[in-house]
């Protein structure tokens, strides 16, 4: 199994941001969204994955434009999340550009939806599952509910998703290392493949996932930014 190291760009106000747990408050800001995305695809990481912070709160999408500028200045796929809760949007993306929209808090919400996306656009629709404690979390890390995360990859086993995004939403942002052990638990009851996220801190955290054998990616964030981890040390150098 391929293991991929997606770099995150998290869109909030327009500009790059990372926060700590998800909290809007809690956000230092990084810059200029194309720019960032010509620095990922010039170190040479395959995929760029991009989350809408602001739309995910807000249930559409809110940083279009940054989204749009990100699109423009890279030629690597690119993968979106926050704020996609309806096929509509699943399409405008698509059809923007968007290699592979992102489903998180409508796949919670509405399995159906899902479900439907992943089929009428294979290959194309992940699944975001976000878990406080195991237990599944949706608009934007706000709401925590009673679905664990292993109840939800379970209940869309059959979507045909081409992979599922398993965020430790205590973890993100915090440097503290990721869960691997969760993760890894999801990864080795779905077929689906597992994205790790949340707590990536160095290039242990990416040995240890490369490791399991059964981890097909993670994000990470922070830790790049914040120079904890080198472009090639993130893509296996």
């Amino acid at each position: 199994m391929d293991f991929i190291p997606y770099p995150a760009i998290d869109l909030k106000g327009g500009q790059v941001v990372r926060l700590k747990r998800g909290d809007m408050n809690e956000a230092t800001v990084y810059g200029d969204p194309a720019t960032q995305a010509r620095a990922f695809d010039a170190a040479g990481f395959p995929w760029l994955h991009v989350v809408d912070l602001d739309g995910a709160f807000a249930g559409r999408p809110a940083n279009a434009e940054a989204v749009r500028g990100i699109l423009s200045a890279t030629t690597r796929p690119v993968q979106l999340g926050g704020g996609i809760r309806d096929m509509a949007t699943v399409e405008a993306w698509l059809e923007a550009g968007i290699a592979r929209v992102i489903l998180g808090s409508a796949a919670a919400k509405n399995p159906d939806f899902a479900r439907e996306a992943c089929r009428a656009f294979p290959g194309k629709v992940a699944i975001g599952i976000d878990a406080r404690d195991g237990f599944v979390a949706t608009e934007g890390w706000a709401e925590t509910g009673t679905l664990t995360a292993l109840d939800l990859g379970l209940m869309l086993e059959d979507a045909g998703a081409a992979a599922v995004i398993h965020t430790d939403i205590d973890r993100d942002g915090m440097l503290g290392g990721v869960n691997v052990a969760a993760t890894a638990a999801l990864a080795e009851r779905l077929s689906t493949p597992v994205i790790a996220s949340g707590g990536v801190a160095g290039r242990a955290d990416l040995d240890a996932l490369r490791a399991t054998g059964t981890i097909a990616g993670v994000i990470i964030g922070r830790a790049l930014y914040d120079g904890r981890l080198t472009a090639g040390e993130a893509l296996g150098g």
